[in-house]
């Protein structure tokens, strides 16, 4: 199937409940349609209230999480759209996808460990005492999504957020604690911090602050009119520096646990 053929069938087929995540913070199930399209269903009575957004509004996020990548066309969020019917109500449904295990660009490995060509970002302590790395790839399609995280203001990118399926595809999920008018970012992605962006990442910034400016309707059900603001004021930072971010001090740079 292309992408609209996904979107059409995880937006209008009805969802046959295979399972739930139990390690997710919020009610997470893996769903399967009629025509045995896998995907992932957060209905939106299933979420836990956090003390710094408002309470029902994460599933939402998600939705704009793809609009706002779609928009860019970095294409790094599964197809997600938003049922206003489901097994337990309205939420948002996601095509699953299948990590491989083997292909892991994000990890934490002991200082002796560390592979080629990737990128150190924490040096730390193990329950045990023993020195360990945080580290990832230095990889195009990690790039992008850290300016992607930028943009959405993530405060949950852990290691185990970043896919890679079994085709090499690389993919980015869970982006409803995202989109606050509040410095939020929290990566396990620093390792180009203030470094110059790459011209095809500015380019795509630039459209985007187009398409907000000219009015970016499809985001108002899903976000305040400050939370439109604030995207808008953090691509034009981005664009006029022409760096990638670096770690607030007000906020916890790393999201706890990194997986």
């Amino acid at each position: 199937m292309n992408t609209p053929e996904v979107l059409e069938c995880l937006a209008t087929e009805p969802l046959n409940v295979d399972g739930r995540l139990l390690a997710a913070s919020n009610a997470t199930l893996r769903c399967s349609t009629d025509s045995d399209v896998l995907c992932v269903y957060k209905p939106q009575r299933g979420e836990r209230p956090l003390w710094d957004f408002p309470s029902g509004t994460l599933t939402g996020r998600e939705i704009a999480a793809y609009q706002i990548d779609s928009a860019l066309g970095f294409g790094l969020i599964p197809p997600t759209v938003w049922r206003d019917e489901g097994p337990a109500g309205p939420g948002m449904c996601q095509l699953w996808v299948t990590e491989d295990d083997d292909a892991r660009l994000v990890d934490v490995v002991s200082p002796d460990a560390v592979p080629e060509g990737w990128i150190s970002v924490l040096s730390a302590s193990d329950g045990a005492g023993h020195p360990v790395v945080l580290v990832h790839a230095d990889h195009e399609r990690l790039a992008q999504m850290a300016v992607l995280d930028a943009v959405l203001n993530n405060g949950d990118r852990k290691g185990g957020h970043v896919i890679t399926d079994s085709l090499g595809g690389i993919w980015g999920v869970d982006h409803g604690v995202a989109l606050s008018v509040e410095p939020k970012l929290r990566t396990v992605l620093w390792g180009w911090a203030g470094a110059d962006l790459p011209d095809d990442s500015i380019n795509r910034l630039v459209s985007l602050r187009e398409r907000i400016d000219s009015g970016f309707v499809e985001l108002e059900p899903w976000l305040s009119g400050a939370e439109i603001d604030a995207l808008r004021d953090r691509v034009h930072t981005l664009i006029e520096s022409g760096e990638f971010p670096v770690p607030n001090d007000d906020w916890p740079a790393i999201p706890w646990p990194v997986f």
